[in-house]
């Protein structure tokens, strides 16, 4: 008896221990811990350095009624990864791409200018830039990331915010973002934490619970990621092995496209697609980036995507954006191939844009 009452004290003990160590380890210093309540206005730095009249007021619209009639053609890749549920990737597609233009998925292209007063791009820039640090600090999914971005967006089309809470608005909607995919997300005092505890507990909830009731409870949209994997499988028909360096550039333009209000007009997969293009153009500058392959399981033209192709380009040429760093340094880890610092030709040829047909 007195045996087992020992060995129960221990695993006690042990159990306490062991959750004394958890909280060290979820409040450790190194933890970079920021406070953005004050966003500056980096125009004159170098953060999308154009003038506002660039920034369309209506979304991009494919000439060729891609919008609403896409068709997404089966790819012979799905067959042969289980994963991607060949009998019903077809239909998934489908939907997906009617869902992501509904307009109560999608934010104003041009919010900023008629929703917000003390909010511009240059502070969207920095702010969904640090969350890209938060988002590798807590090692959570990409996937959460853009969800993140798409609620910041939204939430702002409809609410007025004051640059004081902007910051707020960034750790709450990715609270959300992080519920809704990840396995373990964080808590709500993690939160706090890496704020440097400028806002309570209370203040997120708050917040997270404002940002709910805005969107209706409609978390669950479909993202440039979402798109970008079936893209790539497509893009990777043309090669005899699987190109993981195709996969990672992808990636990277991806994150990168986050950061530009004038990206916020287009589509996700129009973007996905863009991110593809691009990719291939900068493995392989001399060959054609755009297949019929692409063509018939995106439902876009290369015409279709230029004006989104131009603009990530100027990102990976560091012509936008050149301040915000935490996308460019995360890729330039040998875990992504070092991705970011390839270099890509400083023109696309105007005949890249020429049907492929």
């Amino acid at each position: 008896m007195a045996d087992q009452e020992n060995s129960v004290r221990v695993t006690r003990l042990a159990k306490k221990r062991a959750a004394e160590a958890m909280v060290q380890h979820l409040q450790q210093p190194n933890k970079k811990r920021v406070v953005l309540a004050e966003i500056q206005d980096l125009s004159n730095v170098g953060i999308n350095q154009l003038d506002e009249k660039v920034f369309d007021s209506e979304p991009l619209k494919p000439k060729c009624k891609q919008t609403t009639k896409r068709k997404v053609k089966r790819s012979k890749l799905d067959d042969d990864d289980p994963q991607m549920c060949p009998a019903y990737a077809h239909d998934i597609y489908d939907y997906l791409s009617k869902m992501e233009i509904e307009k109560k998925r999608r934010p104003l292209p041009d919010y900023l200018e008629k929703t917000q007063k003390d909010v511009n791009a240059n502070m969207r820039g920095v702010l969904v830039d640090w969350l890209v640090e938060v988002a590798e600090e807590y090692k959570l999914l990409s996937d959460t990331l853009y969800l993140t971005v798409s609620y910041i967006d939204r939430f702002l089309s409809v609410n007025l915010i004051h640059r004081q809470r902007f910051q707020l608005l960034g750790v709450s909607s990715m609270l959300i973002a992080a519920k809704y995919e990840e396995i373990k997300p964080p808590n709500v005092e993690d939160f706090c934490y890496i704020t440097d505890n400028t806002f309570t507990k209370k203040d997120v909830v708050k917040m997270e619970a404002d940002v709910l009731h805005s969107l209706k409870f409609e978390m669950g949209n479909p993202t440039t990621k979402t798109f970008l994997r079936r893209f790539t499988r497509v893009a990777q028909e043309d090669y005899k092995n699987a190109d993981t360096q195709l996969k990672f550039l992808g990636y990277y333009l991806a994150e990168l496209s986050l950061l530009d209000y004038n990206c916020v007009k287009f589509l996700p997969s129009v973007v996905a697609a863009a991110v593809i293009f691009l990719s291939r153009f900068t493995l392989h500058p001399k060959s054609h980036p755009w297949s019929l392959a692409l063509q018939r399981s995106s439902g876009y033209k290369a015409a279709d995507l230029k004006d989104c192709v131009l603009i990530i380009h100027e990102l990976q040429l560091s012509r936008r954006g050149s301040t915000l760093v935490a996308v460019r340094d995360k890729y330039k880890l040998h875990k992504f191939k070092c991705v970011s610092t390839l270099s890509s030709p400083m023109e696309i040829p105007d005949s890249f844009f020429e049907d492929t047909s």
